[in-house]
C-alpha cells in the first residue's frame, strides 16, 4: 500500500498536495477534510484503515497548512469563501470519476464536508461527519458556553491587530488566516452559514443535500458535545440519517475529539459498513 502525493493549484495560484490511497478493487471512495490546522499526514492510519476495507481515501492539506505554499499574514487573508471557490473544488475535480465520491471531514472539515455538498450535490455520494457540528456556543453548557462565546466575540479584533489568528500562541489551531477564523467565530455567535463567495443562500442550499449522512460522535468530546453535529443534520435536506456513538471500549482508546485519529480501525469499519457503494 502506497500514498500517492498529487501537487495541485487551485485558479487563484495556491499550491497544496492531495495525498490518495487506492485500493485494487475500491468499492468507493471518501475526500476527508481534516481538522482546522491539523496535516493531511496525520490521517494517514485512518486512511489506511479504509484502505483495508476497500475503500479510497483523499485528503488535502488546509492552505496555510504543511503542504501549502501560502502562509496567513496580513498580506496574504482568506477566509471560507476562497476555501470553498479554489481550493475544494479543485481537489474535488482531482478524484477519479470511476468511483462514487462520499465526502467526509473531522471538526471544522466536517462542516465544510457538509458545505461542499450544498455546493457540489452532483458529486457527493453521502456526508461522514466525523466529531463535528455547528459550533453555536448555545449547544454548549455551563462555563463552556461562556467561553467559547467569550472567544469568538473577541476573535475579530484579535486578528485585526495581529494580521492573522496566533493560534500557536493561544494554544488552540495553528497560524491561521484572520479571515478563516472570524467566518469561525461569525458560526459560533450566530449559529448559521453566510453566503462565501460564489455560494448564493448556502443555508437554502444545505437544506437541498438529501445524500446519505453520518455522523461519528466520542463520549468524551469536549470540543464538539452531540448538541452541535445534531444541530448540523438539521440544516441538511430529508435523506437517510445515522449516527454512531463512540465510547473508550467501542474505540480502544479515550473516545474523544483526537485520540480516535491514532487508533482509527473501529471508525473506519463504522465508515466501511456505511458507505454507499459505487455502482
Amino acid at each position: 500500500m502506497r500514498v500517492e502525493e498529487s501537487r495541485l493549484q487551485a485558479p487563484d495560484g495556491h499550491g497544496f498536495v492531495l495525498r490518495q490511497w487506492r485500493p485494487q478493487k475500491a468499492r468507493g471512495g471518501l475526500l476527508f477534510l481534516p481538522a482546522l490546522g491539523v496535516p493531511a499526514n496525520k490521517y494517514d492510519a485512518f486512511a489506511q484503515a479504509l484502505y483495508e476495507h476497500d475503500v479510497a481515501a483523499a485528503v488535502p492539506d488546509w492552505r496555510g497548512t504543511a503542504s501549502s505554499d501560502w502562509r496567513a499574514a496580513r498580506s496574504r487573508d482568506w477566509g471560507y469563501a476562497q476555501l470553498l471557490d479554489q481550493d475544494l473544488p479543485t481537489a474535488l475535480d482531482a478524484l477519479p470519476r470511476d468511483l462514487s465520491w462520499c465526502l467526509g471531514g473531522h471538526s471544522l472539515g466536517g462542516q465544510f464536508a457538509a458545505m461542499l455538498a450544498a455546493r457540489r450535490p452532483e458529486r457527493c455520494a453521502g456526508l461522514a461527519l466525523v466529531a463535528t457540528g455547528v459550533p453555536d456556543w448555545r449547544s454548549y453548557r455551563g462555563g463552556k458556553r461562556w467561553g467559547i462565546a467569550g472567544f469568538a466575540h473577541a476573535l475579530p479584533l484579535v486578528t485585526r491587530i495581529v494580521g492573522h489568528y496566533p493560534g500557536e500562541r493561544l494554544g488552540f489551531a495553528g497560524r491561521e488566516a484572520g479571515g478563516l477564523m472570524r467566518d469561525w467565530s461569525r458560526t459560533v455567535r450566530r449559529g448559521g452559514y453566510a453566503d462565501y463567495g460564489e455560494t448564493a443562500d448556502l443555508e437554502a442550499a444545505m437544506a437541498r443535500v438529501s445524500c446519505p449522512a453520518l455522523g461519528v460522535h466520542f463520549r468524551h468530546d469536549t470540543l464538539v458535545p452531540e448538541t452541535t453535529l445534531h444541530h448540523l443534520l438539521e440544516k441538511l435536506g430529508p435523506g437517510p440519517r445515522r449516527i454512531e456513538h463512540f465510547d473508550n471500549d467501542r474505540l480502544g482508546t479515550q473516545a474523544d475529539h483526537f485520540r480516535w485519529m491514532r487508533e482509527p480501525a473501529a471508525v473506519a469499519a463504522a465508515l466501511a459498513d456505511w458507505l454507499p457503494v459505487s455502482p
